[in-house]
């Protein structure tokens, strides 16, 4: 199955049959942040019932506990850092993206600059920065959605626990190179674009999303994703899929379809 999509007045072919999913199965076995554990499948039991057709059961029917900021990919809007009561389920109208996917590097953060233009915080920090992104981005298409692939890149991210562990981070200064670029959807495999422990200032989180107009409410962050090193750095077509989940953020499944001209 193949379509042929415009961006920017190009042309490119796109084979619908070549999608790669870039996200992290929700499984207790997978990604963490944030302090909480596993995410958990069991069954549900009662006096005369048991959800599982292993243990007797007729049927399997079992509760899932996950939180969708801590256990694999999923998707936030505004509202994790607003009071207004901001539902990502809401917010989008269409889940098609012209997509650009690169592979940063996470710099120790005396390489580079925190958002301030100081180097602050504590040593073993690493950063992604503007410069790298600029390096990378120079000369591409202007497109919807940026997908960062960060250096290094190994299988662990499938299943690490971040908690505790002070991960790669963006600068404020990254996010506002992006927003002038004109991204609307920022995708990391990272469990957060802002440092584990920042105060509370969630600098890139507000420099991703100023304020609530139309075009903030439409952005959003996807987090712990994983692209794998087969696929090149270049230009894709994303498919954002969401759980139907009011809430802020909501668990997803991004496929990215590779883009030639044509």
């Amino acid at each position: 199955m193949r379509a042929q999509i415009t961006i920017e007045g190009q042309s490119y072919k796109c084979d619908l049959k070549s999608g790669t999913d870039i996200s992290i199965a929700l499984h207790p076995q997978g990604p963490r942040a944030w302090y909480v554990g596993p995410m958990r499948i069991e069954p549900v039991r009662g006096e005369q019932f048991t959800g599982s057709v292993a243990e007797g059961g007729s049927v399997n029917f079992r509760d899932v506990h996950f939180n969708p900021h801590a256990h694999g990919t999923h998707t936030e809007c505004l509202g994790h850092i607003s009071t207004e009561l901001h539902s990502v389920h809401d917010l989008l109208d269409r889940y098609f993206f012209s997509a650009w996917l690169c592979s940063p590097r996470c710099k120790p953060l005396h390489e580079g600059r925190d958002e301030g233009g100081k180097n602050a915080q504590v040593q073993d920090d690493k950063i992604i920065d503007e410069a790298e992104l600029a390096s990378l981005l120079e000369g591409t298409p202007k497109v919807e959605a940026l997908i960062c692939r960060s250096r290094p890149n190994d299988p662990s991210k499938l299943h690490r626990n971040y908690s505790h562990s002070n991960p790669p981070y963006f600068s404020a200064a990254a996010i506002h190179y992006l927003r002038k670029r004109g991204v609307e959807h920022l995708l990391t495999d990272l469990p957060s674009v802002d440092r584990e422990e920042d105060g509370g200032r969630l600098a890139a989180h507000r420099a991703f999303w100023q304020g609530e107009d139309p075009k903030d409410l439409r952005r959003t962050i996807t987090e712990f994703i994983y692209v794998p090193d087969g696929l090149p750095d270049g230009l894709y077509l994303l498919n954002l899929q969401l759980a139907p989940l009011v809430n802020d953020a909501s668990p997803s499944r991004p496929v990215i379809f590779p883009l030639q001209k044509g």
